[in-house]
């Protein structure tokens, strides 16, 4: 699982937990929000997306790393991490290392493409 290879790579990683396990109202999020995007939450913040990669890569001891991380959060870099997650984000059922959570719900026997557009880019308060 990509998240699991993410923990074990960056010194630095919060709690993570399938959208399955937790009541989505504690934490402000919908259900739309939590299959469209991966979210990093912290008391003051919601990040979805390319901004929750960036979150994690900005709390990293790594002056490299916090600095990738700004760079994504950054336009015109943040324009195309935002593209590249939703390329990411649509074809993550066909990428090795997924797991039923990636895969795509089926409707009538055909895979339904969902929009997973980037959010606005604003953390929510």
């Amino acid at each position: 699982m990509w998240i699991d290879r993410l923990a074990e790579t960056l010194p630095r990683f919060p709690r993570a937990v399938p959208w399955q396990w937790i009541e989505l109202d504690d934490y402000a999020l919908t259900l739309e929000d939590v299959e469209q995007y991966a979210w990093v939450v912290s008391p003051r913040h919601h990040y979805a997306g390319h901004l929750a990669f960036s979150a994690l890569l900005r709390m990293q001891p790594s002056f490299g790393l916090r600095f990738a991380g700004n760079l994504i959060a950054t336009p015109p870099f943040s324009w195309a991490a935002a593209l590249g997650y939703l390329v990411v984000s649509k074809n993550r059922h066909r990428l090795p290392g997924g797991t039923a959570a990636c895969a795509v719900p089926s409707t009538g026997g055909t895979n339904a493409a969902r929009d997973t557009s980037a959010p606005n880019g604003t953390p929510r308060q």
